[in-house]
């Protein structure tokens, strides 16, 4: 579970909300940290992943969009990594400018490393510490550890793409495809509060604050304590307000 937590927050605390979406600043430890974390989620590198995010934002729910929603469940959830991305998600995904990742040298040395780190965190690490701290058996701290951690950790994220783009109500904007998924949030330590995550992209927490469930954001905010973390975005409650009034379904 420790091995999942830290898989977690190298995507959604790292890729996600740091890299992807710049939505606050990180000192170099924390970079470092989440970089090991983000390489343990084995879910390509912080590059790629944050270019396809950014992408997925920018022409979410069309042709362009990476994981499109509207071609199914299957295909936004896994579908989308057996085929060819279509040719809208490369056209225009080269109009969009990505030079602030590379600028990182974090970024950097985690992309030209990623597959001999991808090798040590994900599956050596989570591997050798059961075996040589306690005396679990090698077999089963691969195949719990590392193999069991690894698949669910991928299907949790894949859930935000898939169901959290399905089910759910819109309280922000009814007229996009993502939603508040509780079952999500839980599984993805907070990133199911979608609807308002696609409302408002450059907010830290991806929720309202103080709304119900989202370990991510209180690491973050932990970070922040510890002088790791500065410039916090946040949405002005004034302006969630008006666009719940304005554009949302009136669930909440």
């Amino acid at each position: 579970y420790f091995c999942f937590l830290l898989t977690a927050l190298g995507v959604t605390a790292g890729a996600h909300r740091l890299w992807s979406h710049r939505s606050y600043k990180a000192k170099l430890p924390l970079r470092i940290f989440l970089a090991a974390a983000n390489s343990m989620a084995f879910q390509n590198d912080i590059y790629e992943w944050s270019r396809d995010h950014r992408v997925h934002h920018k022409y979410s729910e069309t042709d362009a969009d990476p994981h499109n929603a509207r071609r199914g469940f299957f295909f936004s959830h896994i579908g989308w990594l057996f085929v060819r991305k279509h040719r809208d998600v490369i056209e225009k995904g080269r109009k969009l400018d990505f030079t602030d990742l590379l600028d990182d040298p974090v970024v950097r040395f985690q992309r030209k490393y990623y597959k001999s780190s991808v090798v040590l965190m994900c599956f050596v690490i989570p591997t050798f510490v059961p075996w040589y701290l306690w005396g679990e058996s090698l077999w089963n701290a691969y195949f719990l550890a590392s193999i069991l951690r690894y698949t669910i950790s991928l299907n949790v994220t894949w859930l935000v793409n898939s169901a959290a783009h399905m089910y759910g109500n819109r309280p922000y904007d009814k007229n996009i495809n993502p939603r508040q998924n509780t079952l999500v949030t839980l599984g993805a330590i907070g990133e199911g509060f979608h609807n308002y995550h696609h409302t408002f992209p450059f907010d830290y927490s991806a929720s309202e604050l103080g709304l119900k469930f989202n370990p991510t954001t209180w690491f973050i905010d932990f970070m922040f304590w510890l002088g790791l973390v500065t410039d916090r975005k946040q949405a002005p409650k004034e302006m969630i307000q008006a666009r719940k009034e304005r554009t949302g379904d009136g669930s909440a």
